[in-house]
Order: C-alpha cells, then structure tokens, then sequence
C-alpha cells in the first residue's frame, strides 16, 4: 500500500531530515501500534511512503500519570508538554492559576492549546511513543479542583518547595501505585489559598529536596522520580 505523507511531514522530511528515496521510516495514527514504511517519491511538497504489515508495539508506561501545570511563560511550557511526553504522561492539564505570568483568553488560549498539541506530536515522533497523550483545555485552576479534584482515581500529588515529606518517601507504598495526578504551579509557585484547595481536594503536599526547583525542572524530576519508582524508566 502507497500513502502520500501529510504536508508538514512531508516538509520536515525533505527540509530538515533531507531524507532521500528508499529511506525507511515508522508511521503510526495515535491509536497504538505503529508500520514500518520505506520513502517512495520524494518531492519538496509531496512524500509517498510504502507501507509495511501494522506492528503491535506499546510504549506505554504502565503509570497512568496526568501532569497539572499551572501555566507558564511559552518557552516553559512548550518544554513541559515535550518532557512530560516523554517520560509517559498521559495527561497534560494546563491550568491558569492565580499567579500565572501567561494570560490567555478566546482564540489566543484556543492557539496555544493547538500549539501544545503540535509539540506533544513532535515529542512522539522523536521519542518513540505511538499514543499521543490527551491536552486538555485551560481551565481556571480552583474550578478544576472543585469540578475534577475530589473525584480524580490514584494518588494526588501537588508539589510545595516548604512540605516536610519527600516523593522518595511513598517508595514503599503498597499497593503499587497505578494511577498519578500531579499538581505543580507556575514561576511564582502556588497562591495559598489554591494549596489550600487542593489539600482539600485530597492532594498530598510534597517537595523534592532542598533546593527550590524552577517550575519546568520540578515537572521533569517529579516524573522521572514516579516512573521509576512505579513505572518503566531506570
């Protein structure tokens, strides 16, 4: 079977990769598993690939971890869904808290999300994974937890730098920790008043150590840490 790749593909390939005729490659359509293909016509507008025999391949942690974010400047959080793929989050939830730098309302924020999208699809085509986790709609942070947050399965985590107890402390928890949703805010960290919500929403706080973590690095420690402690990294 012949398929002719989408446009953007189709240009990354030509323009940045410079792929020539006969170069194989890996295809998948979000819904796990994944083909091996072989480059046929290479143009600079149009790639045609030959599809291989569909190939059973999970990639999956077998953590189920939603990352809250509270929103952050738009470097910092393209670096937080691309990590977060990575390292197997299967749910990234943007969250507008009370001391987010980034404001965004209407079509802006309606951007910003197809743009989240567009990194977390990059982050699967380099990393390997062949479901694309679910990014989620802004939301106000304290309406998520009085919609979502005394409902949410599995281990609710929100990561304050002055919390006495230390992730490394649930290592031995059994069972097996299966489901995690993880709270982190934004540059200036949590208002209490939204700590306090989320404690009451059944959140653990948490810190990571001594040292007071940049937003973006409290996400892609906190996630190495579970995944190796329950998942499939390490």
């Amino acid at each position: 079977m012949t398929l002719e790749l989408p446009a953007a593909i189709a240009r990354h390939a030509v323009r940045v990769l410079r792929l020539p005729p006969g170069a194989a490659i890996t295809l998948f359509d979000g819904r796990g598993g994944e083909y091996p293909a072989r480059l046929s016509i290479v143009e600079k507008t149009r790639i045609h690939a030959f599809l291989g025999e569909w190939q059973d391949v999970e990639r999956e942690s077998p953590l189920y971890v939603m990352l809250a974010q509270a929103a952050q400047t738009a470097d910092k959080m393209d670096f937080s869904v691309q990590k977060a793929v990575e390292l197997g989050t299967r749910v990234f939830q943007p969250l507008a808290s009370r001391r987010s730098v980034t404001r965004l309302f209407g079509e802006r924020q309606q951007k910003r999300e197809s743009h989240w999208r567009a990194v977390a699809l990059a982050a699967c085509e380099q990393c390997g994974r062949n479901r694309p986790p679910d990014i989620r709609p802004m939301t106000p942070l304290e309406d998520w937890l009085a919609r979502e947050g005394r409902t949410l399965p599995g281990l609710k985590l929100v990561f304050v730098p002055e919390a006495q107890t230390r992730l490394s402390a649930l290592k031995t928890t059994k069972p097996a920790i299966q489901e995690v949703t993880l709270l982190i805010g934004a540059e200036g960290g949590l208002d209490p008043r939204e700590i306090a919500a989320a404690r009451a929403a059944g959140f653990v706080p948490l810190c990571l150590g001594p040292r007071i973590l940049r937003t973006e690095t409290a996400g892609v420690a906190a996630l190495s840490i579970m995944q190796n402690l329950w998942g499939d990294l390490g």
